[in-house]
């Protein structure tokens, strides 16, 4: 064979192999199987100690005791396991971010102090390579969202599986994601985010008010701007508006048609964040809420969900105690306030399930906290009837374990995202495995 030929058919086998590729996963996203003999964790109804899932198109198609196992399906023994609803990340910068200490690998922030326009969907990359590692730990779902600026942008809700971001998508836009002013990003607490130096407190939250009432008013010039825009589609006679993409993003905010996740940590950031979203009519989320415990009366009464953590961290304060970011959750559960879980991160999302299961250690109970990532998570982002619990007609997005998903010692067994049976491989199994072998 010449050399002519062999690179034909080399560059043949190549083309082959890149065009049929979205059709092999479609296939294999459109296969039926069925896992028997498992616990079932629906999380949203009872637990079915001995039962079958059936998975068909991407969706749950049965689920039950007494459930038949159609013809054909590929059947997976689930005896001596439990199946489970794939976790949720609430807060994460999952493809946006590949190795934290290079500014080549992230792509979380904009110059700009208002980024309303920015959504992070289009820059997410799918072939991060955390996404796999995330998946091996039991998360399918992440929300993905902006960090720059007072406005940081548009989050959107990702699957951790697809060749491109329009595959991973599941919603976007998501929520409109705020610093709170002199809230630090959300991270720090207190007035660590002003870097003032020898400024006094007075002069620091002078500042603050200022940059609050500064956000205000953009805010109420994007009501305005849509309220004129209504006002010209209804009278063609009216001026015709220069079109302004920052406050256009802003008008289904400041309608209350989508959430804005504000980062606050202290409890007189939150409680102004309450009042001002009380003010201009704002879906409020919290993100952070490090001392949100501290005010969850005032949570509560106004129906606002906490995003809380990372919880595995040191106390913010010198004076908290050292389980302060652990008990959070629970007291905020305590007080009837809906929680979600966060990471924060990309490359450690994988930890998700070890930071409700610290909650759950000091004072959150295992279902509140297994709620926290799953069916909570998917309640305050509006796809709860897409996902977050085993329940026919969602789609499967499932885990299959040997123990309780927030304990470090279990395994993740098998997973599936969008019906799609997913290897539970990473770069980490891979280094185990190579080394394993060492001579």
């Amino acid at each position: 064979m010449t050399n002519k030929i062999k690179a034909f058919f080399v560059l043949a086998m190549f083309l082959m192999t890149v065009c049929l590729a979205p059709f092999q996963t479609a296939a294999q996203a459109n296969d039926t199987y069925a896992i028997r003999n498992a616990r079932i964790v629906t999380v949203t109804g009872a637990t079915i100690e001995k039962g079958t899932v059936v998975i068909q198109n991407g969706k749950i198609a049965a689920v039950g005791a007494g459930v038949a196992v159609p013809s054909g399906a590929k059947v997976i023994d689930g005896t001596g396991l439990s199946v489970y609803p794939g976790m949720i990340d609430s807060g994460t910068t999952m493809g946006l971010e590949e190795i934290g200490s290079v500014a080549g690998g992230q792509d979380t922030s904009e110059i700009s102090d208002n980024n309303a326009n920015v959504h992070v969907n289009v820059s997410i990359h799918a072939e991060s390579s955390h996404i796999p590692v995330a998946r091996v730990n039991g998360i399918t779902t992440t929300l993905s969202a902006p960090q720059g600026g007072t406005i940081a942008g548009q989050s959107a809700l990702i699957n951790l599986d697809g060749w491109t971001w329009k595959e991973l998508t599941l919603k976007t836009p998501v929520a409109m994601h705020i610093n709170w002013p002199g809230a630090g990003g959300g991270r720090g607490g207190g007035f660590g985010g002003f870097g003032g130096g020898q400024r006094s407190i007075t002069e620091l939250r002078r500042q603050q008010d200022r940059q609050i009432e500064g956000l205000k008013k953009t805010l109420l010039d994007a009501k305005a701007y849509g309220d004129a825009k209504d006002a010209r589609a209804k009278d063609a006679s009216l001026p015709k508006l220069d079109v302004d993409l920052k406050k256009d993003a802003l008008i289904p905010v400041v309608r209350g048609q989508i959430p804005v996740v504000v980062n606050a940590n202290s409890a007189r950031d939150i409680k102004r964040a309450v009042e001002f979203a009380k003010e201009l009519g704002l879906k409020l989320i919290i993100s952070g809420g490090v001392e949100a415990n501290q005010v969850a009366e005032l949570l509560k009464a106004n129906n606002v969900p906490v995003i809380v953590g990372p919880i595995l961290r040191f106390p913010s304060n010198e004076d908290d105690g050292y389980d302060a970011p652990f008990t959070n959750p629970g007291l905020l559960v305590k007080a009837g306030v809906k929680i979600a879980f966060q990471t924060a991160d990309s490359a450690y999302v994988r930890n998700l399930p070890y930071h409700a299961g610290m909650a759950a250690a000091f004072g959150l109970s295992k279902e509140d906290a297994l709620k926290a990532v799953t069916i909570n998570a998917a309640e305050i982002w509006g796809v709860a009837d897409k996902i977050g619990s085993i329940e026919t007609g969602k789609i499967a997005n499932l885990i299959v374990t040997d123990g309780d998903p927030l304990e470090i010692l279990t395994q993740i067994k098998y997973l599936f995202i969008n019906g799609k049976q997913v290897p539970l491989t990473s770069k980490h199994t891979e280094l185990n495995d190579k080394y394993k072998a060492r001579p």
